[in-house]
């Protein structure tokens, strides 16, 4: 097999340009590229929406209110969360309150948590909250930009926290076994089109749900490689309608991640709230369909060292 580069062969390659185009896997973005790219740009478009990237941020609270673990596996979040740097102005991202509980939850301080599709660095944040290392991955630049001006923040913990752009299906620079935590939110399929067919690559712009699943096992191949036996991968995913017919994007990606090997822990059920789209203006009484108000927040583990599954196909179960 040949040898990965490890995290800290990544710091000796050159940033010297941003175009996925040329890239070959992972590149780093460092605090200079950030730096740099915020003295020219006072903001980024992101599926058309302009988001800004703010010189200095102004913060009330660090954490939320009153926060308690969750206890079921149904999650709502009305308010979606608005502490240190969260903003509900990227489109389709996730309410802090789903990486707070996952990080809370399977990992100790000092672990290692991926988000490969980290989007405007929701993940990101509350591992800097909450005294975990992260690494922070997407195929738009923007994106990467958002999470680092995010991201820029002084706290009482400063873990280390790396960026990269690249794709969630080329993990080249991750060594196998070293991630503790898996936290991440991709696409679903071209719902939301963050790039609008100007990246290659972005999963967004997949129309076809048979390659856009093709596409997700890869995601959960290079997932399974990367986190270490026993731990943790949650994925939020959601379903689709075409020509009024309900099209289950999350039951095939649950089948994938099975596929390589994970094991369903949990599937939660997050209902979605403020939703940016037509459909909040949907009335029920006027179609012959249904308002589709819920994600899946499936949350897989990566069975342990000579664990002992039963010979099922697929199975949730072992001796």
């Amino acid at each position: 097999m040949q040898k990965r580069n490890s995290l800290s062969q990544v710091n000796n390659q050159k940033t010297s340009t941003f175009s996925f185009l040329e890239l070959d896997g992972m590149k780093e973005i460092t605090e200079k590229d950030y730096k740099d790219f915020i003295k020219s740009h006072q903001f980024v478009v992101i599926e058309n929406v302009k988001v800004p990237l703010s010189k200095e941020h102004k913060i009330e609270k660090f954490e939320p209110e009153d926060f308690k673990l969750e206890r079921t596996t149904v999650w709502s979040f009305p308010d979606r969360g608005d502490w240190a740097t969260h903003k509900g102005n990227y489109r389709a991202n996730w309410s802090p309150y789903i990486p707070r509980n996952l990080i809370l939850r399977y990992t100790k301080e000092n672990d290692l948590v991926l988000d490969q599709m980290v989007g405007s660095g929701t993940t990101l944040i509350e591992c800097k909250l909450l005294n975990r290392r992260g690494i922070g991955i997407d195929i738009n630049l923007d994106a990467i930009m958002v999470t680092r001006n995010r991201l820029d923040f002084k706290y009482k913990y400063n873990p280390e926290i790396k960026t990269y752009m690249g794709d969630a299906r080329n993990l080249n620079l991750i060594e196998d076994e070293t991630i503790d935590l898996i936290a991440t939110h991709p696409p679903y399929a071209n719902i939301v089109r963050f790039s609008n067919n100007k990246i290659k690559g972005d999963l967004s712009n997949i129309r076809n749900i048979d390659e856009f699943i093709k596409e997700m096992e890869k995601i959960a191949k290079e997932s399974y490689r990367v986190l270490k036996s026993g731990k943790h991968c949650a994925i939020l995913i959601g379903d689709t309608r075409k020509r009024k017919h309900f099209v289950p994007i999350t039951a095939r990606v649950l089948e994938v991640f099975l596929k390589v090997g994970f094991i369903l822990r949990e599937d939660v059920i997050k209902i979605q709230w403020k939703m940016k789209s037509t459909r909040e203006k949907w009335r029920a009484s006027n179609y012959d369909f249904l308002l589709l108000a819920h994600e899946h927040l499936f949350i897989f583990r990566k069975p342990a060292k000579n664990e002992k599954l039963t010979p099922y196909k697929n199975s949730i179960f072992w001796k």
